[in-house]
């Protein structure tokens, strides 16, 4: 690819999440669209997603070719569901229409989908270097794979194998009830019920969710994390816990992969996921060796009476973290002009 050269058609990606947005410029690949240029950007700090857009423009003008004249296509993940080409984030004030932006920047096509069915195109051309194997299992062939993915908010997305490729299918099953399956968790479930009005999985398996269990847990001022309004209060229970400065920390911690593994293992059954499950998000890979104890994989399997079945699903999680970027350019890359 020569750089600004007007004959080149790029693919404009974007990766729209609560708390970070990323953007890319990516060049056709044979097998998996190449990126030419990534920014990241904090999201609330733009009015809405064509402003980043031209600041992005702005930022990589000398790096690729930014002209719209250029682009082929553009696709966005967004986090929150995707009606009739719009989309109003979940944890963001934004609206994100596909025909504004197209409109705005002359892009002949522009897709929206949520941002887990993007992290789910983005699955299919990992290699292995970019995950890591929590549970060997046995793939099915053609099975149905499953993808969780626990950030800023709790994500899920199955994929379907049909007429010989597989479907990302969106979904909101992040905002489903909590389901409490011991004494500690139905403390929890009772403490988020009386603070907010209803237990949701993703006030536990998530950032927000990490604090509400801390809270929840802590009887007295935690010294590891003293300011939990601060952003990083959640990445430092995480780090206390690991580091084990503070019991009630390590408690949370557990509790939280214990409750992200059983959320794993009932995605796994809902899809009956022969083909997989793909653990995604920003929170697995900071916490990686937590999830690989034993203790995630034991909540998984721990579904009677279907344990062997579960044990024969492959569960891997996911260290790229563009992954949902790199969807997002996937779909724009193979949709028809």
């Amino acid at each position: 690819m020569k750089d600004n050269d007007p004959e080149v058609k790029m693919l404009l990606a974007g990766d729209i999440g609560g708390t970070k947005t990323l953007l890319g410029l990516f060049d056709r690949g044979p097998a998996r669209p190449r990126p030419a240029a990534v920014q990241a950007y904090a999201t609330v700090e733009f009015p809405d997603l064509a402003a980043m857009i031209e600041r992005f423009v702005r930022d990589v003008q000398d790096v690729a070719a930014p002209d719209s004249a250029a682009l082929d296509a553009a696709c966005f993940g967004v986090a929150g569901p995707v009606l009739e080409g719009t989309a109003d984030l979940t944890n963001v004030p934004w609206r994100v229409s596909a025909s504004e932006i197209a409109g705005r920047f002359r892009i002949g096509r522009v897709d929206l989908l949520n941002d887990l069915q993007a992290m789910a195109y983005g699955l299919l051309v990992l290699d292995r270097s970019e995950v890591h194997v929590l549970q060997e299992g046995r793939a099915v062939r053609g099975g149905n794979i499953a993808l969780i993915a626990a950030g800023t908010g709790l994500g899920i997305s199955m994929l379907h194998y049909v007429d010989g490729r597989y479907v990302p299918m969106a979904s909101e099953g992040g905002h489903a009830d909590f389901a409490a399956r011991t004494e500690r968790e139905v403390r929890l479930m009772r403490w988020l019920t009386e603070r907010y009005g209803r237990a949701e999985v993703e006030a536990v398996i998530s950032g927000p969710g990490l604090i509400n269990i801390h809270q929840a847990a802590h009887r007295a001022p935690c010294p590891a994390v003293p300011d939990l309004q601060q952003p990083e209060a959640a990445a430092e229970i995480t780090a206390a816990a690991l580091a084990h400065q503070c019991p009630a920390c390590v408690e949370t911690l557990d509790l939280f992969v214990e409750a992200y593994g059983a959320e794993a293992g009932n995605l796994a059954l809902r899809a009956v996921a022969t083909g997989g499950v793909f653990v995604g998000g920003g929170i697995a890979p900071k916490i990686l060796p937590a999830l690989a104890d034993g203790r995630f994989v034991r909540a998984f399997r721990s579904k009677a009476p279907f344990e062997a079945l579960l044990a024969a699903v492959p569960v891997q999680v996911v260290l790229n973290p563009d992954t949902a970027l790199l969807g997002a350019a996937v779909f724009a890359s193979r949709r028809d002009p």
